[in-house]
Order: structure tokens, then sequence, then C-alpha cells
């Protein structure tokens, strides 16, 4: 074969060879590359913005912000401060509710079914709810005009350890008789916390408690009487044992007094609805000569009016 055909037998050859590699290996290169953009695209296109929004939606107002009330996972404490926005939306809830005084709120605050409860309410929602509740109540709002409820749920939209805006609010007419006089179950209820009321003792010269889970319960029984006697109102009386001189343990008597008064309002209760007094060492009801009489005589006693 002359030098000349194998000149270019060797073209046709290298022609041939480069084609089939190119087919080979670029090709499909090119295919993976769109392969594995294509899902990354799709998956960015799904997102969802992490957000509840605060929405009031009554007759005679709507207001509505991306911004909400959070609370920490097994918390019943609102995160502060709130934003204004969330603030702006109250101040018209409040125009609205004062210029309609027959107009009703219930709350209802959510708690998922894997969180703790360690609050005096039956569950965290209701926790959650009287803490929103007490936060418009502290803005100027009438605690008349809500009314809470608690649900636990199985899943509400998180921020890592967040839960964001875990509340619904229902406008409704002020039924008319709620506020009547207590019928038979409630007056029943009333004298069951005043015949047996809750007694916090407390160590010497020491006004903070730890609370037994009784204790709790007669909160509890509190909370719900006045939920639904609108007019009753709380007194805690301080007391003290006979050391040291009437007025020191008049002193603190009170504190004992107000500390219970600062419990009840973190766990529901308005505090203008909680009247306190000190009787001091003037009203034993065990020995001062005895250890275990002035324990007994340390305490606030907390009843209904």
């Amino acid at each position: 074969m002359s030098k000349k055909a194998l000149y270019l037998l060797g073209i046709a050859i290298t022609i041939i060879l480069g084609t089939y590699l190119y087919l080979k290996f670029c090709c499909n290169c090119s295919d993976k590359i769109q392969t594995d953009d294509t899902p990354k695209t799709a998956a960015t296109a799904v997102q969802e913005p992490n957000i509840v929004p605060f929405v009031l939606n009554g007759s005679g107002i709507e207001y509505r912000t991306n911004d909400n009330f959070k609370f920490l996972k097994n918390s019943a404490i609102l995160i502060m401060p709130v934003s204004d926005s969330l603030i702006a939306g109250i101040q018209k809830l409040k125009t609205f509710l004062t210029s309609n005084p027959k107009q009703q709120i219930t709350i209802t605050g959510y708690a998922l079914s894997d969180e703790k409860n360690t609050t005096t309410f039956e569950n965290l929602g209701l926790a959650r709810a009287n803490d929103v509740k007490n936060y418009f109540v502290s803005e100027g709002l009438s605690e008349k005009q809500f009314i809470t409820k608690g649900e636990i749920i199985e899943q509400w939209k998180m921020s890592a350890d967040t839960l964001l805006g875990p509340a619904d609010y229902i406008f409704n007419a002020i039924d008319s008789t709620s506020t009547a006089v207590p019928d038979d179950e409630w007056s029943a209820l009333k004298d069951k916390i005043n015949a047996d009321p809750l007694i916090l003792h407390f160590n010497t010269n020491q006004s903070s408690q730890t609370l037994s889970s009784l204790e709790k319960q007669k909160i509890t029984d509190i909370i719900k009487y006045l939920e639904h006697v609108k007019d009753a109102s709380v007194l805690a009386v301080g007391h003290s044992d006979n050391v040291g001189n009437r007025d020191s343990n008049i002193a603190l008597g009170q504190k004992r007094a107000d500390f219970s008064k600062s419990y009840l309002s973190k766990n529901g209760i308005d505090q203008a609805r909680i009247e306190t007094q000190s009787k001091g060492p003037d009203e034993p009801i065990g020995d001062n000569n005895t250890s275990e009489g002035k324990a007994s005589n340390r305490r606030t006693v907390i009843t209904i009016k």
C-alpha cells in the first residue's frame, strides 16, 4: 500500500475514533448535568414561608399581619417583646371592643401532644390562651370580653423550638345570662373552695413556695370559678408565727400574700380581682411553742370573697 493511502486511512480512523469518543462521553455528561439540575430547581420552587399570620376577623373588624405571638416548646409564657404590627392589631381590637361591649372573643390556645404541661391549667393550650388573654388585659382590654379554651394537637408550624402563633380568635356576642347569679353548680364550687381553702405554707423568713399537685388542683378550681362568675374576686391573707416583733411579722405576712397574688396572676387571674391582707401573728392555728405549730402558722390562706 502506498504512503498516500496509508495517510488517508489514518485520517479516516482518527475521525471515526474521535466521533465515537464524543458520543460516548460528552453527550452522557451533558445529559447528567441536565438531570442533576432539574430536581434542585423543583425543590426550590415548592418552599413555603415559615409564618402563621395573626388574624382578627369579626363583624366590624378585620386585621391581619404576618407577625404573631410566639411560645417556646413546653412553655406557656409569651416570648417578649411582640412586634409593632401585632401591637397595632391589639390596639385596633381594643378600640373595637370598647365600642362593642357585647362582643366577646374566644381564644383557643394550642399545644402539641408531645409537650410537657407544668402549669396549673388542664392543658398547655389553655395555659397559652390565658397568657395571651393576660397580655390583652395588660394592654387595656377588658378581661370580661374574653373566654379561653385549650386544645392538644399533633402538629403546628414551628421555627426551631418555637411555636408560631398557636392560637385562634373567634368573635361572638356575650351571653347576657353568663354574668347572672351563679347557679347551684357554681355555688357548690365556691363552698368547696372556701370550706377547704388553698393554704400555702412557707419556711422561716421566706415567701417563695413550690406547689404540690393538690395545691395546683385547688388553684385550677379557683380559676374555673372566676372564669364563670365574672363579679367574683379572691382574698389572699398572709400569716406568720410569733418570732420577732409584730410589725416585721405583719410585713412578712403581706409579702406572703403578695407572692400568692403574683402566682395567681401568672396563672390566669386578673390582679385587679385579687385582694391581699396580712394578719401577721394575730391568728395562729398552731402552737407557737413548738416548731410544728410555728410552721403551720407561716401561711397564706386563699378564698373566694
